[in-house]
């Protein structure tokens, strides 16, 4: 395995897919965010908010008919699918402008969610797989590594990583061996996070801030990683960038973090992107 190294915007800069001045909508891509049921909205909308300000073009969420009307009212610039079963899902994420998918996020630890995860997996679309994407596939994960074959982002937390991969005792080790089997980026959150490659890289993300340890954290990270790799971002950069600009949106915004201050925060970190890396005040 090769040494970690710090997470930095030099590892990944190059790869940010910046607005062009003869560009539209379409060209920064289109996330999809599948949405919880009508009593656990919450997350799936602070990942659509956050794959926006991470700079998707379009940002839609599906969801089940019953909830519909929930996020219609609640996300002003995020459009909404209805979604029924999985049938539905597969003919709307056919559309070849869909370049991302995020599954997970409150979506429940059900069959509906196992079946929608596969059949997005299925469709060769790039994902990022979160909470309940994650712990559904407890006691079967090989079901998941196998439908992995297009670009792909797992984000969990420790015992989210424990249901699918065992026991952690070396974070570092066990992220990439973890990557190596699924196949898929393996994004290891905690105080350290580790992102690890399938091809054996992995990176330490030091700059998180003691005030993302709050509800709704994850879900607007792992939006984040929906957007950059919507955009067309290999996997692999797309999480390092989403995990290093996350912790800095917080540190920006410092004592008093909740998750919804998050995205709006994200502007700042793209401004300061925007002078390039060298200029910008990375804290450790």
């Amino acid at each position: 395995m090769p040494d970690p190294v710090d997470n930095s915007p030099a590892l990944w800069a190059e790869a940010l897919n910046w607005p062009k001045p003869d560009g539209n909508k379409y060209d920064r891509g289109h996330a999809v965010v599948l949405g919880g049921p009508v009593a656990s909205t919450g997350a799936a909308r602070l990942s659509a908010r956050a794959a926006l300000r991470g700079g998707a073009g379009l940002v839609s969420i599906a969801c089940d008919p019953s909830a519909l009307m929930v996020y219609a009212v609640a996300c002003e610039a995020v459009m909404t699918k209805p979604v029924k079963d999985a049938e539905t899902f597969a003919e709307l994420i056919s559309d070849p402008r869909i370049t991302g998918v995020l599954m997970g996020p409150a979506a429940g630890v059900t069959d509906r969610t196992r079946t929608l995860v596969l059949a997005a997996l299925q469709a060769g679309k790039s994902c990022v797989l979160d909470a309940d994407a994650l712990s559904v596939f407890e006691g079967a994960p090989d079901t998941l590594f196998e439908a992995i074959t297009a670009p792909t982002i797992l984000t969990p937390h420790e015992g989210e990583f424990v249901r699918l991969f065992g026991k952690v005792t070396h974070r570092e080790a066990d992220a990439v061996a973890a990557a190596r089997k699924s196949g898929a980026v393996v994004v290891l959150k905690g105080r350290d996070t580790v992102i690890a490659a399938p091809d054996g890289r992995v990176v330490i993300n030091k700059n998180a801030s003691e005030w993302l340890a709050t509800a709704g954290s994850g879900d607007v990270l792992a939006g984040l990683c929906v957007s950059l790799l919507a955009q067309g971002m290999p996997a692999f950069e797309a999480a390092c960038a989403a995990g290093w600009m996350h912790a800095e949106a917080a540190y920006l915004f410092g004592p008093g973090l909740i998750a919804e201050d998050l995205p709006d925060q994200l502007p700042r970190v793209w401004q300061g992107l925007s002078l390039g890396h060298n200029g910008f005040n990375v804290h450790g």
